[in-house]
This record gives C-alpha cells, sequence and structure tokens, in this order.
C-alpha cells in the first residue's frame, strides 16, 4: 500500500510470557497510538500455537478500540473497511526463548568478536562464543557445541586473501559435533559462513550435508574493516525460515504479516538506530527484564561514522535473575543505595522472597527501595559489560575473561561509549517504566549510567519499541511519529560538571531563563543535587560557569550558553562528581541517599522518618 492509504496499523510482540497488541490510528494527519492490549503467550502446551495469544491480545484491543479486527474464521481482518479491520499488521517475537545462536572464529578480540556483534544486533542471544585461541581443549568445545544446541551458528575467520586452514579447523569442530538444531528435528542446523572468502569451497567440503550453510560477506575483509550487515540480514531471513517456521503456530502467522517477523531485541535495536540516524544525535538505550538486561548505543568512532551495538547480560535480571545480580555486584554495592539502616539478614532475605516469587512486584517502601538498589547495581553491571564491547576495532590479540567485565578497577581502553558526547539515555522496562514516581527513575539511570555534562533522559512508557521497530520497515514516518508522541516520555535533562572536590564547595555557577522570561540564578556545590521545574516539550536558555579543574562540555573551567528540554521531571544538577562515589560511613552514606532522593522528590518525606 501506498503510505498515504495507510490508516490504522495494528502490531504485535510475541514476548516469553505476554504478547502484547497495539492500535495505531492516523488522526488530523498524524499517527497516534489509540489502544494497548495484553494476553498469554500460547506457544508451550498445553496450546503450542502462537496465534491463540495473538488473537486473544488483539481481542481486547478490539474491545478497547471499539473496532473489529478479526473475522469469524479467525483471520486479522485487512485492509480497513469502514470501522472495520487494520491497513497493515506487524508483529516482532521473543517467544520461546527468541533467538538462540553460537558465534565461532579464529581469534576472540577479532573476528569472533565482530561475529558476535553481528549476532548480537540481529537481536540474538550468544549462548557462548568459541575461538581458536580460548584455550578449552578441541574436545570441549565439540561438547559445548553438541550440547547447547542452538538454532544456528554464524562462523567466522580470517581476512580475504589470508589462510584458510585455521578456518577449516574451525569447521572440523562443528562437523564433529555434528550439532542438532534446539527447534524440531526435521531440518538441519543452519550454519552461516562469514569468513575468508576463499575458504568457502574448502568449507563446503568440509560440513558436507550435515548442516545447511549460507555463504555471506566477510564480516572482517581486512584487519580495519567490519561489514556486520550481509550477516545480520541473512540472521533474520534464517530466523524467520527455519527457526520461527519450526515453533508452534509461528507458520501460520507469518501469513497474516506484512512484513517479516523481527526478533525483538533486534525492532528495540532498530528503532535506536533510526532515532539517532533520523536526529543525529547519539543515543544510549536499556531494557531491563526479569532473566536478561540489553543495552544498545550508537556512538560515533574515530572517522565520526555512528556504530551500533547491542549487549545482552544473560544474568543480570530482576525477576528470575535477581540472586545473579545479588552475588555479582557483592553486598556492599547493593548496600550503598539503601536509604535507611537495614540488617544484611534481612537484605538476603528479600532476595530469596523475590527467587521464591520472581513475578511479583514490591507491596511495600522498604520491598520497592530495595528492589530499586539492586536495579541500579544490574543496569551498571550490563553498562560495565557494554561498554567493554563496543569498542574500536582491535588488529592486537588481548586475552579477556568474564573476570574482567565486573572488575570495577581496571580502565575500559578503546570503548567508543563517551558519556560526554553523549545525548540522550532512553530507559525500558518494569522496573523504569513502571516505576511509581518517573523521578525514580531519573534517579535510577543517573546512578548506574553516572551521565556526564548535558543528557537528555527518557523512559519507553510501555515498552512500544519493538512494535515501532518492526513497524519502520514499511512506514518510518508512522514510526517515528508515535515513538515521538505516545512511546518517548521525556524525563528531563542531567547537568554533571566532571571533577572531584571536598563536599560543600563550589562547583559551578548557572543561570537559567525559564520559559515565561524568568531568570533564576544559583551554585552548585559538591556533593549535593538540585532539581527546577520545566515542564515537557519546554525549553530553557541556561548560562553555565564551571570553575577550574570541573568540566560541563566545553572543557575544564571553560563557561558557555546552551539550551536544555524538561520532562516531567525537570532540569536535574548532579554534583556528586565522577566517578561517582557515596560515602563509607553508614549514617553518613544514609543521610545524603535522603537528601538526593528528597530533593529530586523521588520519594514521599514521610517514608524516611
Amino acid at each position: 500500500m501506498e503510505h498515504k492509504d495507510i490508516n490504522v496499523i495494528l502490531a504485535t510482540d510475541c514476548g516469553s510470557t505476554t504478547t502484547k497488541a497495539i492500535l495505531i490510528e492516523r488522526r488530523d494527519d498524524e499517527y497516534r497510538l489509540i489502544v494497548r492490549g495484553e494476553a498469554p503467550t500460547t506457544v508451550e502446551a498445553p496450546f503450542e500455537d502462537v496465534t491463540m495469544g495473538v488473537l486473544n491480545s488483539v481481542n481486547e484491543v478490539e474491545e478497547l478500540a471499539n473496532r473489529k479486527l478479526i473475522d469469524n474464521s479467525g483471520q486479522i481482518i485487512r485492509p480497513v473497511s469502514g470501522d472495520i479491520g487494520a491497513d497493515i499488521y506487524v508483529s516482532t517475537s521473543s517467544a520461546g526463548g527468541g533467538l538462540q545462536m553460537m558465534v565461532i572464529g579464529l581469534i576472540r578480540t577479532m573476528t569472533a568478536e565482530s561475529a558476535e556483534r553481528a549476532a548480537l544486533g540481529a537481536g540474538a542471544i550468544v549462548m557462548d562464543v568459541i575461538a581458536a585461541n580460548d584455550k578449552r581443549p578441541t574436545h570441549e568445545q565439540i561438547e559445548r557445541i553438541r550440547r547447547l544446541r542452538p538454532d544456528m551458528i554464524l562462523l567466522a575467520g580470517g581476512v580475504d586473501g589470508g589462510n584458510i586452514q585455521q578456518v577449516v579447523q574451525m569447521a572440523e569442530l562443528i562437523a564433529a559435533a555434528a550439532p542438532k538444531p534446539r527447534l524440531g528435528m526435521s531440518y538441519k542446523l543452519p550454519i552461516i559462513y562469514a569468513g575468508n572468502k576463499d575458504a568457502r569451497e574448502a568449507v563446503k567440503n568440509t560440513l558436507g550435508d550435515k548442516v545447511e550453510l549460507y555463504l555471506v560477506d566477510n564480516l572482517r575483509p581486512t584487519l580495519d574493516i567490519e561489514n556486520l550487515e550481509p550477516a545480520r540480514e541473512e540472521i533474520h531471513n534464517l530466523f524467520m525460515e527455519h527457526v520461527m517456521a519450526q515453533a508452534p503456530g509461528y507458520k501460520k502467522l507469518m501469513g497474516w504479516t506484512d512484513a517479516p517477523i523481527r526478533p525483538t531485541p533486534g525492532a528495540v535495536g532498530d528503532m535506536m538506530k533510526l532515532v539517532a540516524d533520523e536526529e543525529n544525535i547519539q543515543v544510549l538505550g536499556v531494557d531491563i527484564g526479569g532473566a536478561t538486561t540489553d543495552v544498545f548505543s550508537v556512538f560515533r568512532d574515530s572517522k565520526d561514522v555512528p556504530q551500533f551495538n547491542r549487549t545482552v547480560s544473560a544474568n543480570l535480571g530482576m525477576s528470575y535473575s535477581i540472586s545473579n545480580v545479588f552475588t555479582e555486584a557483592g553486598i556492599d554495592n547493593v548496600m550503598r543505595w539503601i536509604p535507611f539502616d537495614m540488617d544484611e539478614r534481612a537484605l538476603r532475605n528479600q532476595v530469596k522472597n523475590k527467587m521464591i516469587r520472581p513475578t511479583t512486584i514490591p507491596q511495600t517502601m522498604d520491598t520497592l527501595l530495595f528492589e530499586q538498589a539492586l536495579a541500579r547495581e544490574a543496569l551498571r553491571l550490563a553498562f560495565y559489560h557494554h561498554k567493554t564491547f563496543a569498542t574500536e576495532l582491535k588488529g592486537v590479540q588481548k586475552k579477556r575473561t568474564v573476570s574482567d567485565t565486573f572488575d570495577q578497577s581496571s580502565e575500559v581502553a578503546h570503548t567508543l561509549v563517551d558519556m560526554m558526547s553523549l545525548d540522550i539515555i532512553i530507559g525500558s522496562g518494569g522496573v523504569l517504566s513502571h516505576a511509581p514516581r518517573r523521578n525514580q527513575a531519573a534517579m535510577m539511570m543517573i546512578d548506574a549510567f553516572q551521565p556526564m555534562g548535558i543528557t537528555q533522559l527518557a523512559v519507553d512508557s510501555i515498552f512500544m519499541m519493538p512494535h515501532l521497530g518492526v513497524l519502520a520497515q514499511v512506514h518510518k514516518e508512522a514510526a517515528l511519529q508515535v515513538f515521538h508522541r505516545d512511546c518517548l516520555i521525556k524525563l528531563g535533562t542531567c547537568i554533571t560538571p566532571v571533577g572531584l572536590e571536598k563536599d560543600g564547595k563550589k562547583i559551578l555557577e548557572f543561570e537559567i531563563e525559564f520559559p515565561d522570561g524568568k531568570t533564576e540564578s544559583g551554585e552548585l556545590k559538591f556533593g549535593e543535587m538540585l532539581l527546577y521545574p520545566l515542564g515537557v516539550d519546554e525549553s530553557a536558555k541556561i548560562k553555565l560557569n564551571p570553575l577550574r579543574g570541573f568540566d560541563v562540555g566545553q572543557g575544564k573551567g571553560k563557561s558557555f550558553e546552551t539550551t536544555v528540554w524538561g520532562g516531567v521531571v525537570g532540569i536535574i544538577f548532579d554534583g556528586r562528581g565522577r566517578p561517582l562515589n557515596i560515602p563509607e560511613d553508614k549514617n553518613t552514606r544514609i543521610q545524603k541517599l535522603q537528601d538526593w532522593m528528597l530533593t529530586l522528590k523521588a520519594y514521599p518525606e514521610k517514608i524516611f522518618k
């Protein structure tokens, strides 16, 4: 259909537990979200038909919007006829565990890491990365491939024209393992080869007819070039043809949709990339779920080219993985965010209670503060993992272990993540999107990500980004309009002078000119936070004069004027320095936390009395 003829859009996201449907309509010449419905996903027994959950969620949309969308035979009605049907229908999916892949390369920090970037960017969960130099004996690698049973394997290695012997050895590993696919036994496991083009015939001969082999362009044709798109595109195609085709009911669902079904994380990444490209900004996004935390970013490299990266911290989540967060962070790191005197045993019991009933939500203020303390640590650890992965291309081999990911003392070398140049942080996931007060979401993001300079903060209102990411394939304009008008809730702007000083020392002078013409001058002292109300879509002119040794984006001690945007929280001044250090003395720490939380109006004053 022509874009001008598309007036009603239906989109669904088939999650691992819940299927969410949204209805978008063009009203007054702009696209807006009308209603949202949800229902349990039905990919497992006894239903084993994903379309049942889809129809149940669309039924709820029907009732809320008073628009008939399903006919008597259980088909989605298209196109629109009066007040009946939708013009297009699109869907994403992470049901059945989403897309699970293994990655195999030669050198862990070069071709294997590029292959991992390609798989993550396509929306996959990377179960393991096997490399010729990963120190595991061959029999262990073969057993790992055989036991994990991924949906597909991405094989890479070597630059074009290089040695083919080692690439063939990695193909021999796969042949020896003879891996079986996770879903169904009626088809061969798909293998994507994206390595040295000269080794294609040898790889084909080695793997023979044991697997379904697909050849794409080398993702590292030379050491200084990374070409991920052909591999990502093939992953998407195979996700549709093989993985989704084997899952119960997906063949029927694929026949309904007007665009290819995409993995949910891949669609979120597509939306992040689209926004960064359209507005020429640098974006950091996070989706903190029950079992995993995904971090997305678009930063410019040394050649000023936008680079998209996604990481999955598969053991950091707020329900099923909450004990992993507690273990990885350590009790001291969690306790430092608790704004009252809490016994360590009580804290451990909170974690155990959550593990017993992982899907419950906090019923008391103490439990809410405890879960938000753990959320800060989950976000911090996932972000550190992301920074170690989102790097410039490596041409020199360097060993990195899992323990390095969480070693807070070591510097993250060559990372693309530059917080001073970051334009916006977008938070998503229940703990952020459904925080009782938006001010709490803003505070969690500031504490976890520690933005520098001037950074906008926002949250995804109802986790709509997967729907919009897949919609952008067929109607980019509609996806962007709904994203800005209904999906993104702007929290405000965080202004953080970077530097260190003694508590109570003045570090910044500022003057704000509000939309009504009123001006307000003030100063920020080290160790304090300030909040000034500024509404959604309102802007204010601001003069910043950092004292010597402090940088707000233009260099140490350099003053400048700029425009900042408001939101449901407002303008936040964070004078706690970078890196953020919480006082070690318990009484001082508790007093500071309470002061910051009350200043930002994150919690009612009475809870600390």
